[in-house]
């Protein structure tokens, strides 16, 4: 899955490990407001790395968990969805907006094979101090270098230098 190399996301381990982050998401969007202090200990213990002072706002979403890793201090408002069938990497002192989606997994262009739930995932990066706009979607492959802002809504679907600025459907400077 993780390797770049076609993979049905029907497979019963891929379901199972799945259900394994249901769990762990529907646990951490369920906890009272007053536990939101810190990252919750379910979506720390399914994450693949958390830095510290990391806080996810429910309701938050992902696929498997086990693919993400965030550095220090990084904010997802309420409302995000990794889909993470690739590693997705979030720099220290990210801020991300409330609503914005990141993507790994593209679906196979011929319509037998995507009904055979055939994917292919690709990693997503995500560097230091980036702020991501309410509502972006960042598509597989993409890279956000350091100090870049995504505006609000943006469609990611190309590299974003760092320092630049993209706004758009596609994004753009």
């Amino acid at each position: 899955m993780a390797a770049g190399a076609w993979y049905s996301c029907l497979d019963d381990e891929l379901e199972g490990l799945r259900m394994r982050a249901r769990n762990a998401v529907h646990a951490h969007n369920h906890l009272p407001p007053g536990d939101r202090q810190t990252l919750s200990a379910p979506l720390r213990a399914l994450f693949a790395a958390v830095g510290p002072d990391c806080l996810i706002e429910a309701p938050f979403h992902c696929s498997y968990g086990m693919n993400i890793h965030l550095g220090r201090a990084v904010y997802m408002n309420a409302g995000c969805v990794i889909l993470d069938s690739a590693p997705v990497h979030i720099g220290d002192g990210t801020m991300i907006g409330p609503l914005t989606q990141i993507l790994c997994a593209e679906h196979h262009k011929n319509a037998d094979e995507r009904t055979k739930g055939m994917e292919i995932a690709l990693p997503v990066t995500i560097g230091r101090n980036v702020w991501i706009g309410a509502g972006a979607i960042i598509l597989p492959g993409v890279t956000v270098h350091d100090q870049a802002i995504v505006a609000a809504g943006a469609v990611v679907t190309q590299d974003v230098e760092a320092g630049q600025t993209v706004k758009g459907v596609p994004a753009r400077r």
